[in-house]
């Protein structure tokens, strides 16, 4: 069977004589995806991002946690390696996330209700889920 392209269909790719071969990355710039709305997929993303709530603590808790931060404010865990669990509330939405902080405790600023690391971090104290002395 016979097709209309058999006379041309071996022969070389066409190359002009007036203008340079495009480069294979600016060819690849042509088919590149474009976006019509700047700054639409950051802010889908943003929206997909979970934040959690704070969690309320029980009574036996804030007991055991009070405990633990009386000996801080005396000074018995001065100097120990410890581990800090709190709550960061997040900044661009409602809610937040529990992070863990490792480290030695500078001091406790009760006036201003935090605790400062050695490493200049502030923890305030209303967000402090547990603290625990590491071996």
């Amino acid at each position: 069977m016979k097709n209309q392209y058999d006379d041309i269909i071996h022969l070389p790719p066409h190359k002009s004589k007036r203008h340079p071969s495009m480069s294979l990355s600016n060819r690849a710039a042509q088919f590149a995806p474009f976006s019509a709305l700047v700054g639409h997929k950051d802010v889908i993303k943003e929206a997909a991002r979970i934040t959690g709530n704070k969690i309320d603590l029980e009574e036996e808790a804030i007991i055991s946690l009070n405990e633990k931060l009386a000996m801080i404010q005396e000074g018995y865990l001065k100097g120990a390696e410890i581990t800090i669990t709190y709550f960061s509330p997040d900044e661009k939405k409602e809610g937040g996330e529990y992070r863990e902080k490792k480290g030695r405790i500078k001091r406790m600023n009760q006036e201003e209700g935090h605790l400062v690391m050695k490493d200049g971090a502030c923890i305030p104290l209303d967000d402090i889920f547990n603290i625990e002395q590491s071996c």
